[in-house]
């Protein structure tokens, strides 16, 4: 299969498998397979769903420097969908406080975002998003030249203050599953160490 092909297929998964969720969150609510909690069910998935494609977008990197280059023009899409989840995450949680709970009580909504440790650190996360998914396109790359990679930089942020997002909102018993991704990001910033990325090169060769 020529390269050509081999990318067309990788697009295609990578769009048709950062759709499959957001397609079973539909089935599961309009069946009402949520479980006691809906809301609180949604609102986790579409987290976890986009803390995911955004560690793989960073994946991207990694991977290529162990030798499938293939895969680096994924990065966007993959970044571009962990925000679409991290826009959905967001919406459910101010419905959730702002109408279901409290009936259009929209300061109950600043009170949470503004005086809950977790949620201050996902608003700043979202915030920095927000000019990396508006800056995602081949126009603002020319535009911006060289302060794109800096702007763009802030992707390395947003992936910490995601994990610490997920720590302050797990429980103590349930520590084990923010642990896991903050291990996979010290993983994926190690690879990106200019004296690792030399030594995976030269083994490589």
């Amino acid at each position: 299969m020529s390269k050509k092909k081999q990318l067309l297929l990788l697009r295609i998964i990578t769009h048709v498998g950062s759709l499959i969720p957001l397609v079973v969150m539909a089935w599961d609510f309009y069946f009402q397979q949520l479980g006691p909690e809906p809301i609180r069910e949604l609102t986790f998935r579409t987290g976890k769903t986009a803390l995911i494609l955004l560690f793989l977008s960073l994946a991207g990197t990694p991977v290529s420097t162990l030798g499938w280059k293939i895969i680096l023009p994924l990065r966007k899409p993959l970044g571009l969908y962990g925000f679409l989840y991290v826009c959905l995450h967001l919406a459910i949680f101010v419905v959730s406080y702002g109408v279901v709970s409290n009936l259009f009580q929209w300061q109950y909504v600043w009170e949470e975002a503004l005086f809950r440790r977790y949620a201050v650190v996902g608003l700043i996360a979202f915030a920095l998003l927000v000019p990396l998914a508006a800056t995602s396109t081949n126009w603002a790359m020319r535009k911006l030249g060289k302060n794109w990679k800096r702007l763009h930089r802030l992707v390395y942020v947003v992936a910490i203050l995601a994990v610490v997002h997920y720590f302050w909102l797990a429980k103590l018993s349930e520590y084990n599953k923010p642990i896991f991704y903050a291990v996979i990001l010290a993983v994926l910033f190690l690879f990106r160490l200019p004296p690792v990325r030399q030594r995976v090169l030269a083994w490589r060769k």
